[in-house]
């Protein structure tokens, strides 16, 4: 299943940290979260405050094919708000359309 996939450069717990982001999982407003590096693997399990999510994608994508959906997926209502949140938390990154992130899709576990 993985076998496409580079080896991770993190690990699951390293995924969503921050206490905001935290609460929008909860809440079921984020459902997805892009990262530089490959922090899961298809089908493992996210543990949030006593909740499990389960990652149902890992992929690929550049910065400048990020669509209003996958800003509502990260929990922002628009993609300036989405970039402006990323480089509040990263002082001096560039945000390049060219840039590759890895998103990481997730759910509610059952």
């Amino acid at each position: 299943m993985n076998e496409t996939l580079p080896p991770k450069t993190c690990t699951i717990d390293r995924l969503v940290t921050k206490e905001a982001e935290v609460g929008k999982v909860l809440a079921g407003q984020k459902t997805a979260c892009r990262r530089n590096g490959r922090y899961a693997d298809i089908g493992e399990t996210m543990d949030l405050q006593g909740n499990s999510f389960t990652v149902t994608k890992v992929y690929q994508q550049a910065l400048g094919d990020l669509t209003v959906e996958d800003a509502i997926a990260e929990g922002h209502a628009t993609i300036d708000e989405y970039r402006d949140s990323i480089l509040s938390i990263h002082p001096g990154m560039p945000w390049l359309p060219q840039m590759k992130v890895w998103v990481h899709e997730f759910q509610k576990a059952e």
